[in-house]
């Protein structure tokens, strides 16, 4: 244990000392932090039941909807399009500065984006095609593939938004927060068509992109603005949960009729517009806590798997929930209805199982993020060179990360600006 503790604060202090020293550490802290909300949130809330036979989709939510809070700690996305927008934002200025094109610009950017995707779909489509022929019901397959390929609606929003930044990062918050309301009038007060809803997936994500677009202009630089979001948010969620009818889980429900997130509805905007003015106040604090070693080699870790960790946790999630198909009985907290404390209890045990799969898939596909390295031409370590500002920078190197290097053995393998969520 010493001799890995000695290990590990070697890693680390590579990787401090060899992060550009204008890099923003907060904006990298905020997207680590997003993930991993993501990820246990999804390792919480749903879960894989035996119960009608074959294995179906339900919630802790759906039966126990006192444990709606929850999702209020665990759905983080609003924080994954903030930063998402000063991101692109700041690299698009970044771009331009340096005569780069926007066709240039977004090619790059969008190919990081899904190229880890491809991997995701080709193993999924080769396993639903075994599951078939080997004879597994219907129902079961789809409700499997369902859980992978439902997350992959962020990205291809977030493609869309991050491809338009040229068009909406001046573009004020308030229009599409407009446009939510409007739209959730429509549905709800004027019995409008169930699609329109969909029109809020485009309009209820582009608030917190723009808000972190106005970000990346300084429009944040004092508290005030952040103290009013968080406010403004907060008020408006609570008025719209206990007066507007609106649910009070902030993530979908199976078999509630109405759900804040698919598609999302005002409450759910309302409530982004909270978790943004509180990120953005915890800037400074986060900062400080990312110029110790330890904790910004974490952060910068996670960075550098980001997208790997979003594609295949729910694919580590069922695999141990199919090895567990193999014992002769149900095993509570993975295969029983979640419906007591003692399923609670149960889950909380399995979350180290879930994690220690996700590193195996983490092990077998992250070369999908980050890229073929390519082989120095000199044993020399390649420096690290930052270009641009920090947020948009852009580092040139082998592998992929959150703007910070990672070491490999004796050499430190600097990495490149981490451009996705």
């Amino acid at each position: 244990m010493r001799k890995l503790r000695a290990r590990w604060g070697v890693l680390a202090e590579a990787v401090d000392s060899a992060t550009p020293p204008d890099r923003d550490r907060a904006v990298d802290a905020l997207r680590a932090f997003a993930i991993l909300g993501v990820v246990l949130g999804h390792w919480l809330v749903t879960a894989l039941t035996t119960a009608d036979g074959g294995l179906s989709n339900t919630s802790p939510l759906a039966h126990m909807s006192r444990l709606a809070p929850v999702s209020w700690v665990f759905q983080t996305l609003a924080v994954f399009f903030l930063v998402g927008g000063h991101v692109a934002a700041r690299g698009y200025a970044s771009a331009r500065a340096r005569g780069d094109s926007y066709r240039t610009w977004v090619g790059q950017r969008l190919g990081r984006l899904f190229r880890p995707v491809a991997a995701v779909l080709t193993l999924w489509a080769v396993a639903a095609g075994g599951m078939l022929i080997g004879g597994v019901e219907l129902s079961t397959v789809q409700t499997l593939v369902k859980l992978v390929l439902s997350p992959l609606w962020f990205l291809l929003v977030f493609a869309v938004l991050t491809a338009a930044t040229p068009l909406v990062a001046r573009l004020s918050p308030l229009w599409p927060l407009a446009v939510v309301a409007g739209v959730d009038l429509w549905r709800f007060g004027l019995d409008g068509p169930e699609w329109a809803g969909w029109i809020n997936v485009a309009a209820g994500w582009l608030v917190p992109y723009t808000l972190g677009a106005a970000w990346s202009r300084g429009a944040f630089a004092r508290r005030g603005p952040a103290v009013l979001l968080l406010a403004a948010g907060s008020t408006a969620t609570a008025a719209l949960i206990l007066w507007g009818g609106y649910p009070a889980s902030m993530v979908g429900v199976p078999g509630a009729p109405i759900s804040n997130l698919n598609p999302p509805t005002l409450a759910a905007v309302a409530f982004g517009l909270a978790q943004c003015g509180l990120a953005l106040l915890v800037r400074e604090p986060l900062a400080r806590a990312m110029r110790r070693p330890a904790a910004w080699a974490k952060v910068a870790l996670v960075n550098l798997s980001a997208m790997t960790i979003f594609l295949w946790h729910q694919t580590a999630m069922m695999a141990v929930t199919a090895l567990g198909l193999l014992l002769p009985t149900d095993l509570p907290g993975l295969h029983t209805v979640p419906d007591s404390a003692e399923w609670i209890a149960a889950r909380l045990l399995w979350l180290p199982v879930f994690a220690a799969a996700l590193t195996l898939c983490w092990a077998a596909f992250r070369t999908y993020e980050q890229g073929r390295r390519r082989k120095p031409s000199t044993p020399r370590p390649s420096p690290v060179r930052a270009s641009g500002t920090v947020a948009g920078s852009s580092v040139r190197a082998s592998g992929t990360a959150a703007g910070s290097p990672v070491p490999t053995g004796p050499r430190v393998v600097p990495a490149q600006e981490i451009t996705h969520a």
